[in-house]
């Protein structure tokens, strides 16, 4: 983990939500699934902000919404990290969903190209309008979820705390979620749980605990990414 600085130097605007871009040195950027956090040092927010990349950028990185309202091009942030558990996507995956369920993809953006470098097909579920997608890239609505989860042999997740008890239902899996029962083959799936972390694993404040099959985990330091497995 480092500390560093980074400074704003655009804001984007997708889906209603602001992202960006951020300048910083090479060993502050956060791989797919790990994050920053983030403060205006002359600022009054008494609390730092998650920061996660949505792709890589000339010095820096882009940066996936959404940020708070307050930052502006040209502010300069303090940052730690990067902190936390990231995706870890097997490379002989050849089937690999990437599933945005809520409010952007953009943390999922990373592994797009990590996914067709393995020469794998990808298929990005979600209800959101994506622009500027790779050609190979198939798009599929939520309501597809399941067939997805039959066809994927690996598959990362993007959801709120709050919808992961809709999730075993929305997927169709069975009770081992590590197995896909139908096939009789290894089926991984990682899920990065989105929370609030303000604390970044120093306090252990526990508001960003999540609940899996051994009991309280922090997002913040266990996570956010979490193997499927682990959450049900």
């Amino acid at each position: 983990m480092k500390q560093g600085t980074g400074e704003l130097i655009e804001l984007t605007l997708q889906n209603g939500l602001t992202g960006g871009r951020l300048l910083c040195s090479q060993n502050l950027i956060p791989s797919p699934g790990q994050y920053l956090l983030a403060h205006e040092p002359v600022s009054d927010a008494p609390l730092p902000a998650p920061v996660f990349s949505a792709g890589s950028i000339a010095g820096g990185f882009l940066v996936a919404p959404p940020l708070p309202p307050l930052w502006r091009p040209g502010t300069s942030l303090a940052v730690r990290g990067p902190l936390g558990r990231g995706f870890s996507m097997p490379a002989p995956a050849r089937s690999i969903a990437l599933v945005a369920l809520g409010e952007t993809a953009a943390r999922l953006k990373p592994l797009l190209a990590v996914a067709l470098g393995q020469g794998a097909s990808v298929a990005l579920v979600t209800d959101l309008d994506l622009p500027d997608l790779p050609p190979e890239v198939e798009v599929q609505p939520v309501s597809a979820l399941r067939n997805v989860a039959q066809w994927a042999d690996y598959m990362a997740l993007d959801l709120y705390r709050e919808s992961l008890p809709q999730l075993r239902e929305m997927l169709g899996l069975g009770e081992h979620v590590g197995v896909r029962r139908q096939a009789g083959v290894r089926f991984e799936a990682q899920a990065l749980v989105v929370t609030p972390m303000p604390c970044g694993g120093i306090a252990d404040c526990g508001v960003c605990a999540v609940t899996t099959r051994r009991g309280w985990k922090l997002a913040c330091k266990d996570g956010p990414v979490f193997n499927l497995a682990e959450l049900f």
